[in-house]
């Protein structure tokens, strides 16, 4: 084997190790984001304030709104 082909087979097995290595890194920091997502999108303070925001509206819709009609009097009735 020529000198130059073992260069090439070894640059290529160091490439293909890196890249392997770079595909995992990624892999775990975006694993770590999804959880971090996924803590915040079902912890405890995050469900308070969505309750907290829509309380005052049913308590809105709970109450009885009376409205009483005008009286208007017939100007010809009065003839």
């Amino acid at each position: 084997m020529k000198k130059t082909t073992f260069v090439a087979i070894v640059v290529a097995l160091a490439a293909a190790v890196g890249a392997v290595v770079a595909a995992a890194l990624y892999l775990r920091r975006r694993e770590k984001e999804l959880d971090e997502y996924e803590e915040l999108l079902f912890s405890e303070d995050f469900v308070e304030e969505e309750a907290g925001e829509t309380e005052p509206i049913a308590e809105a819709e709970e109450e009885e709104v009376v409205v009483e009609a005008p009286v208007v009097e017939d100007a010809a009735a009065e003839e």
